[in-house]
């Protein structure tokens, strides 16, 4: 008897290094990559050998359309791949870091990947809330922000986000507790992710989800793909460029024409466009320091070098 062929799957959720795959019919089988190795990813379209007892082991992984990435000075880690949409979440509790959001927004515009971002629990903030005024400030510089109220007003939050993400596939990215499970509850109540309350004291949400897992939901006459990854603190970017920072922030790129120097930073020189609208109120403060951080963690990076 001989051997079945190979057959393509694409990869819908992963712990570790286990994985599952779904095939074109909807089937669905545990997977390990050839040769134990970890590069493969939620969202890859992989070749497969084929099943034995209901697992397969992955033999290669199809070009990638994209990938999000975010890293640290040791290495550099694929979110998800193949995907159209990066979601971004910030709530008024537990406190969000705005510079995550910013890395996660750096990180999606450097992948070319469109952002969006989800304020979610909305219900909990008021006009003069932290949530609020963050939000006003990411409006000010053209980036999209959609209140989601999942908890208080479900029907009318799977509505709007079956509007806004029909046809696509979206990636979840948040800090933990910003409330991903939550919202996957309300557009798949058979998704059954454990919810916890995240913890007041520590001001700091509980991870509660411990896989990336690919969700296929159709709401109406819309269908969508969602990517839930686990909750994580910081988004690191030492795999960007100087030059894929100052593209990815337009609010600060626009003013760089007219520096005295050709490899002006931007962050101190003499003669800088970019400081001279800074001090006249053009560019926001804290933006700028971000800006200015961001770069000096670049440079500093064992990716440097490449770049």
């Amino acid at each position: 008897m001989r051997d079945s062929p190979p057959f393509t799957a694409r990869i819908t959720a992963s712990h570790g290094r286990i994985y599952f795959v779904t095939d074109s019919l909807g089937q669905t089988f545990e997977a390990a990559r050839k040769g134990k190795k970890g590069d493969a990813v939620v969202g890859d379209i992989v070749s497969c050998s084929a099943p034995i007892g209901g697992k397969v082991s992955i033999l290669a992984i199809e070009p990638r359309r994209n990938c999000l990435f975010r890293s640290d000075e040791k290495r550099v880690k694929i979110l998800a791949s193949n995907v159209d949409v990066v979601a971004v979440l910030f709530a008024e509790r537990p406190t969000f870091n705005p510079w995550f959001v910013w890395k996660a927004l750096v990180a999606s515009k450097t992948a070319g990947i469109t952002p969006v971002l989800l304020q979610t629990k909305a219900e909990l903030s008021t006009p003069e809330s932290a949530a609020s005024h963050f939000a006003q400030k990411l409006e000010s510089i053209g980036e999209t922000i959609l209140k989601i109220r999942a908890k208080t007003e479900p029907e009318a939050t799977c509505n709007h986000l079956a509007h806004v993400f029909e046809g696509k596939t979206v990636l979840l990215v948040g800090q933990s507790g910003m409330g991903k499970s939550t919202l996957i509850n309300t557009l798949d109540p058979e998704a059954r992710i454990r919810t916890r309350e995240f913890s007041k004291a520590l001001d700091i949400g509980k991870q509660t989800t411990t896989e990336t897992r690919l969700y296929s939901l159709t709401l109406g006459t819309s269908s969508f793909e969602i990517i839930d990854s686990p909750g994580f603190q910081e988004f690191g970017l030492t795999h960007v460029t100087p030059y894929d920072l100052l593209n990815a922030m337009p609010d600060i790129a626009r003013y760089v024409t007219g520096c005295r120097y050709y490899n002006c930073t931007h962050t101190h020189e003499p003669g800088c466009s970019v400081m001279t609208a800074l001090k006249e109120g053009r560019i926001d403060p804290e933006r700028h320091a971000f800006y200015a951080a961001l770069l000096s963690e670049i440079t500093r990076s064992p990716f440097a070098s490449r770049v």
